[in-house]
């Protein structure tokens, strides 16, 4: 065995972290019936997963539950309905989004199956992540705080961020890379300051990537070999736009006897080659081009929808040249 993998296999704090619902979800509205989400979770069990994002809590007073399936607001009798009490070891996480969600709505941990909340929060809006964070726990849970789209902020605006996240009740800070963006090196030198705040903290690192560039696997093992140890997957790479880091990569490359690589194929044999005849995910040139260019994945996901190939075209308007 490799030097690499032999580190990975001795690291007791590395977690493998499903976001297969709530990333995919972003695909199709949170539109999945409970059969796909509960073989989801029977997947997670057997192969030895540690978390389960179920969904997000948003509040249906502010978004539209005409508009958005029922994982886009994880109510406790739904999640229930999937996961009875969780007498498992998978713990289940929602994630809340700035100014979607009705802090008032969250339950206590007692009257709840819900392990974890996770807050995702631009730069601007980490003083109303802060307080989602600290109500949540206040109730109980494990928190997380994801700063998304940091490929856009400015290093003292980071610097700023996580010196005052680090003086909150927040478990683990996410290194994310919302455009699928980065390279290795890059991820490399924000994990090494991420983790510097979060050991003088005694807080947890987590990564979060996107494929937009083909380098979602490659950066969330960066990101580990540097001290990150909460590590983002979807099965197939099931997520918004160009997808994420695949679980199956991921489970294979760690060669931690813990986790099991052939639930998560049976999985993918019996649901994900079906689903993708459907929805539409992964690596494609719009996406590239977005990637390259640091640029949210909106113009590429009207391209795809669309189905236009003119890639000359998209790739001169986002230079601003057309």
């Amino acid at each position: 065995m490799d030097k690499i993998g032999t580190m990975m296999m001795s690291r007791k704090d590395v977690k493998v972290f499903d976001c297969t619902i709530r990333d995919g979800g972003l695909v199709n509205n949170f539109q999945f019936e409970d059969k796909f989400v509960k073989a989801v979770y029977d997947t997670c069990i057997k192969a030895g997963v540690d978390y389960m994002e179920i969904g997000k809590n948003n509040s249906a007073t502010i978004q539209s539950p005409s508009e958005f399936g029922k994982w886009n607001f994880c109510a406790e009798e739904d999640i229930r309905k999937i996961v009875g009490k969780n007498n498992t070891s998978l713990k289940i996480a929602v994630m809340s989004d700035i100014g979607r969600t009705v802090k008032e709505e969250l339950k206590p941990k007692k009257d709840s199956v819900v392990d974890m909340v996770r807050v995702a929060a631009y730069i601007h809006q980490i003083p109303a992540a802060i307080e989602l964070i600290e109500d949540a726990h206040k109730k109980g849970y494990e928190t997380t705080i994801n700063i998304m789209a940091i490929s856009k902020v400015m290093n003292n605006e980071l610097d700023e961020a996580l010196e005052v996240l680090s003086k909150t009740s927040v478990d683990i800070i996410y290194l994310v890379d919302s455009f699928g963006s980065f390279y290795p090196e890059q991820i490399g030198a924000l994990a090494n300051k991420y983790m510097k705040v979060a050991k003088a903290s005694g807080k947890l690192v987590g990564v979060h990537t996107h494929n937009n560039i083909q380098l979602a696997y490659a950066n969330t093992i960066e990101a580990m070999i540097y001290g990150a140890s909460v590590l983002d997957v979807t099965i197939s790479g099931l997520g918004r736009g160009a997808g994420n880091c695949p679980m199956e990569l991921l489970i294979g490359f760690l060669k931690n006897p813990k986790y099991k690589l052939m639930p998560v194929l049976k999985f993918i044999e019996e649901f994900m080659a079906p689903l993708e005849k459907q929805l539409d995910w992964g690596y494609s040139v719009p996406y590239m081009l977005t990637g390259q260019l640091n640029e949210h994945p909106r113009t590429a996901m009207k391209a795809r929808e669309n189905d236009d190939n003119n890639f000359c075209d998209q790739y001169r308007a986002l230079l601003g040249t057309q």
